[in-house]
Parts: structure tokens; C-alpha cells; sequence
């Protein structure tokens, strides 16, 4: 029982940064493991950062180097940090959340993220 409330999505320059923020509700957040996942036109939906619960990261080689994921758990927040933005980066951002022994995969409703001359 989580609900997932993805906000930040924009347009943006190549080049450019934004931060997205998931909002969760309705369980115990810190024992979650969060990931941003992302759906470009026509393409299948792919993981692109994940972080666990004492908040380790991991990240798509598309965009390491370039993106950071954190949480905070007094919050009950994640987030995605997404800097250099590229043209191929233009998709719709999910937030998930998930763990073993839980009713989920849990997911947001999207949010837009476009980049764009």
C-alpha cells in the first residue's frame, strides 16, 4: 500500500538540469527500495537509477556520471537529480517502489520531461 507522487518534469535545454521528486505515502517508506525509471515514444520502459534503502545507488550507463538519485526518509522522498541533459534523455519519468514480501511494484503517475532547443 504505497502511493507515489512524481512532481518536477519540464522543459528544458540540452545541457540543462532538473530535479524530480517522488512523494510517498500510505506505508513505511524507509523500507523501500526506490528507482526512477523512463519511457521515451515508442521505445520500452527502462531503469534508469535505483537506490536502496540504507541508500546505496546504482545507474544505467546512459546516464551515470550525469544523474544522482537520493532519498530522504524523514521525508519520505526520493529524488533525481539529472544534470547535462541530452536530447535522448526526452521521456516520461516513473517513480517505482518495491520490495520482497510487499503487494507492489508500486508506481507514480509520470511526469514529463522534454529537452529541447
Amino acid at each position: 500500500q504505497v502511493q507515489l507522487v512524481e512532481s518536477g518534469g519540464g522543459l528544458v535545454q540540452p545541457g540543462g538540469s532538473l530535479r524530480l521528486s517522488c512523494a510517498a505515502s500510505g506505508s513505511i517508506f524507509s523500507t523501500y527500495v526506490m528507482a526512477w525509471y523512463r519511457q521515451a515514444p515508442g521505445k520500452q520502459r527502462e531503469l534508469v537509477a535505483t537506490i536502496s534503502r540504507g541508500g546505496t545507488p546504482a545507474y544505467a550507463d546512459s546516464v551515470r556520471g550525469r544523474f544522482t538519485i537520493s532519498r530522504d526518509n524523514a521525508k519520505n522522498t526520493v529524488y533525481l537529480q539529472m544534470n547535462s541533459l541530452k536530447r535522448e534523455d526526452t521521456a516520461v519519468y516513473y517513480c517505482n517502489a518495491n520490495k520482497m514480501g510487499s503487494n507492489g511494484p508500486y508506481w507514480g503517475q509520470g511526469t514529463q520531461v522534454t529537452v529541447s532547443l
